[in-house]
């Protein structure tokens, strides 16, 4: 191939249109539109979690969480206890906001329980001292509403998901009356008011957290299952 041919395809397809096309396909595969994304996905999970977590990928591992097919998950986490699956992560600012925007984006009952305690791992870890979890990420009325929405107060205190999001409650809002900022009074108040309602039978959690974040969903009807599973 001489110079010329070279530079033409150089021209056509440089590093970076390359990485795009790349990308893409990933996108694509981790949507999990189709049986053959979603054996893609378990097998890129699988990939990951055998190359192991660490500072420098766990970024992707938080990427994987948003697939919406159990079977994509349980290849990612193996026999790992899932409320201490990215312990190993130090808490900051990006593994925080990125939990909350997980809680946000789904919907009560919507997301498997699994993926949904990884995350709650990461955001009991992060407020195990409140005062510290505070300084790295603000938390808002709207993360605590938002974190809220997944208590099932059907399955009572006892379930390992409610014991968690409780546990972050409270500790949220042990900030009361600690601090001359009105945001986190406020956040605080109405973190120890969602536990109040959980508790209390009488009460309904839609009259203490917007109805419109309490709207059901179900993993289970959105996920598509694999032709084969593989164990390894």
């Amino acid at each position: 191939m001489d110079k010329q041919q070279e530079q033409i395809i150089d021209d056509a397809w440089s590093r970076e249109s390359i990485m795009e096309v790349e990308i893409s396909i990933i996108e694509r595969m981790i949507g999990c539109r189709t049986v053959e994304a979603v054996e893609a996905s378990i097998s890129y999970a699988q990939f990951l979690r055998l190359s192991g977590l660490n500072n420098d990928n766990y970024p992707l591992f938080l990427r994987l969480l948003e697939v919406e097919n159990h079977w994509v998950i349980d290849s990612l986490v193996g026999v790992k206890d899932p409320f201490l699956y990215l312990s190993s992560i130090h808490p900051n600012n990006y593994i925080i906001l990125s939990s909350y925007r997980l809680l946000t984006a789904w919907h009560p009952g919507g997301i498997y329980p699994k993926t949904l305690a990884i995350i709650l791992g990461v955001l009991q870890a992060s407020f195990s001292s409140p005062k510290d979890g505070f300084k790295i990420y603000s938390v808002s009325i709207n993360d605590v509403n938002n974190l809220g929405k997944h208590l099932n107060k059907e399955l009572g205190q006892d379930d390992p998901n409610n014991r968690c999001i409780l546990d972050i409650l409270d500790r949220l809002g042990s900030l009361a009356g600690t601090s001359t900022d009105a945001n986190i009074e406020q956040m605080a108040r109405q973190s120890n008011s969602i536990r109040t309602f959980f508790f209390d039978k009488r009460k309904k959690m839609e009259d203490i957290i917007p109805q419109v974040l309490l709207v059901k969903s179900d993993y289970i009807a959105k996920e598509i299952a694999p032709d084969k599973v593989f164990v390894d």
